[in-house]
């Protein structure tokens, strides 16, 4: 711990505390009601017994005015010395912001209205050896809201209300799935072979069995093996993590939910998915139009579906298909091609030229199959498959597929893919292979990146700011 005089005054507070005979961090305050419910159902003078983090005190003389917040609220504290009596009022006076104390007394409203406590004794619960931070909401450094979140929690009351948010929209997420009969289940989170999605895994190894394992890039592989074992509507909201980039729409580990329905196809995905959305829009928010930023987005549903290849060549100006004009495009945009398969640098364009025009919510739809190798290729053109990604503002919340099926053909596709050394191809996965050869049901699945719902939901620019403790660069 840095020592300064500030660290050296609370430590002198800490052994006056010692001195007057109460344990600084040793009690229980098992009958606090919240601070929210003590406001919400004032009585004049009814007694009530609640526990908080100081954050301010008004001294006058042989009296005093506490503010102590939890979770719920705010509430004014006052202590009087002949209330309380000589010992509790030198606790009171060895007392710092940031200490957490419990108190019991009687309601009453001050002369301007504010609902306080009036102190019959307290007790300190937590001493703070560390100064809070000062005007704290002008701070402009985001790296340490971010490095210390537990300070901004603390004083800082937007954050808060966004992480509690997010849990109350992961509820009403696993509510809409239960209603309409899915269930959750658990995956593996190390993965002897990386799959379900393209991306670059972590590696890490198993010292009994010896062996490397990959912290999973994604569930889907194991969720299918559940469709072929007689699961037909499952769902996992899954921790992730891909070795890859950062910043303000990814993190290395971040939260999705994955779900598959026996006998859909990617249609059924879509409704889902708005249903899902409109729902939560309208719980959280009151409202399908609202803002996020400087962006106005709505939610009234229908949303517009469009195809990819005519986008495509609506904004890069060529076929997708025309690779010389692609990969011009690619150069254009300073999209390194070094090593890549044609159709992985043509949607590296799409992602360049037509992504940041998706405002949306809107559902591309139809991908090249190239690109989409756990895909069913449509019917009628074996290069289109059956798949959709929704973008809002710019950013893809969701993707979604009817599942390839077909053992023989998934196995060309892999085969293709590891032959591409696609970062994360590392093998076959043959376990996955046989258990499609047993018999998988056709299925819709669908993949939704929670971090970014939330950013929606709650106008939060960055994935930092969703995320409780987001990867830093070392210090």
């Amino acid at each position: 711990m840095d020592i300064n005089q500030q660290n050296l005054d609370r430590i002198k507070n800490l052994d006056t505390v010692k001195s007057l005979g109460f344990d600084p961090y040793g009690h229980r305050f098992p009958d606090a009601i919240t601070i929210k419910s003590a406001l919400d159902n004032y009585v004049e003078a009814k007694v009530v017994t609640v526990a908080g983090r100081i954050m301010a005190i008004r001294k006058h003389g042989k009296a005093a005015f506490i503010d102590i917040k939890d979770w719920t609220g705010k509430i004014q504290i006052y202590i009087k010395k002949d209330k309380v009596g000589d010992k509790l009022f030198q606790l009171y006076e060895a007392l710092d912001l940031g200490d957490i104390i419990g108190v019991k007394g009687g309601l009453f409203k001050t002369r301007t209205g504010e609902v306080t406590i009036f102190a019959d004794e307290f007790i300190i619960l937590c001493k703070s050896l560390q100064p809070l931070p000062e005007k704290w909401h002008g701070l402009t450094d985001v790296d340490i809201r971010y490095r210390q979140r537990y300070l901004d929690l603390i004083t800082n009351p937007v954050a808060q209300d966004t992480f509690l948010k997010r849990v109350k929209i992961i509820q009403l997420i696993r509510n809409f799935m239960a209603d309409r009969g899915f269930v959750e289940v658990e995956t593996p989170m190390m993965h002897p072979i990386p799959g379900g999605a393209t991306a670059r895994p972590f590696i890490t190894h198993h010292n009994t069995l010896d062996m490397d394992l990959y912290l999973r890039i994604a569930p889907e592989l194991y969720l299918k093996r559940l469709l072929v074992g007689g699961f037909e509507r499952v769902y996992e909201i899954n921790r992730n993590f891909r070795n890859e980039g950062i910043d303000t729409r990814h993190n290395p580990e971040f939260t999705m939910m994955e779900v598959y329905q026996a006998y859909g196809n990617y249609n059924d995905m879509m409704d889902l998915t708005e249903q899902l959305f409109v729902k939560l829009a309208k719980e959280m928010l009151g409202t399908l139009i609202f803002k996020f930023g400087e962006k106005e987005i709505n939610f009234t549903p229908p949303w517009p579906r469009q195809s990819y290849m005519e986008l495509f060549q609506k904004h890069a100006g060529c076929d997708w298909h025309d690779n010389a004009k692609v990969l011009a495009k690619a150069k254009e945009l300073e999209i390194d091609s070094k090593g890549k398969p044609a159709e992985v640098l043509a949607n590296d364009v799409f992602e360049k030229v037509v992504e940041p025009h998706l405002e949306g919510p809107v559902f591309l739809t139809d991908y090249p199959t190239a690109i989409c190798p756990l895909t069913k290729s449509k019917s009628e053109t074996l290069d289109i498959c059956e798949r959709f990604e929704l973008f809002i503002a710019g950013m893809e919340l969701a993707n979604a597929f009817t599942e390839l099926n077909d053992p023989i053909e998934q196995r060309k596709r892999f085969e293709k893919q590891l032959s591409q050394k696609t970062d994360g191809a590392v093998k076959l996965d043959e376990d996955f292979l046989l258990a499609q050869e047993h018999g998988m049901p056709p299925a819709g699945g669908l993949g939704i990146g929670i971090d970014r719902l939330v950013m929606i939901l709650t106008n939060s620019p960055s994935i930092r700011d969703v995320i409780l403790f987001p990867t830093l660069r070392e210090k």
